[in-house]
């Protein structure tokens, strides 16, 4: 983590923004900490779409919710299903968000064509 400098200031409007700039400069590292302790990392819905997720691979299986715009997903495990075409093309990837939730990898930026993790058991 790289260390800030610290500037005086001659008055107090100034030597408080300066407290206040290091406080959150800490909380968000302190963030960053955490979220790399955890080591969840998320992928962003496509932007302008509210993706449904269903308790299976299949546009056929139960809709359980729907993600709101500009959600970010963890994929827990992948599994082949039902083709979709969406905007990242089409594909008969579909990512496990939670157990029993999945999306299509059509409206996920992966940045890959193809499984970037591991198979969903079953």
């Amino acid at each position: 983590m790289a260390m800030e400098e610290t500037v005086e200031t001659s008055t107090e409007a100034e030597a408080g923004a300066t407290e206040t700039t290091q406080l959150e400069t800490a909380e968000a590292a302190s963030t960053e900490a955490v979220t790399a302790e955890a080591g969840t990392i998320t992928y962003p819905i496509a932007p302008g779409y509210r993706v449904n997720v269903r308790s299976g691979p299949s546009t056929t299986n139960k809709l359980i919710k729907v993600l709101p715009y500009n959600t970010r997903v963890p994929i827990r495990c992948q599994r082949r299903g039902q083709k979709i075409s969406g905007p990242y093309g089409t594909t008969d990837i579909w990512d496990s968000i939670a157990p029993g939730q999945y999306v299509s990898d059509a409206y996920v930026k992966t940045g890959s064509d193809g499984f970037i993790t591991v198979v969903c058991a079953g």
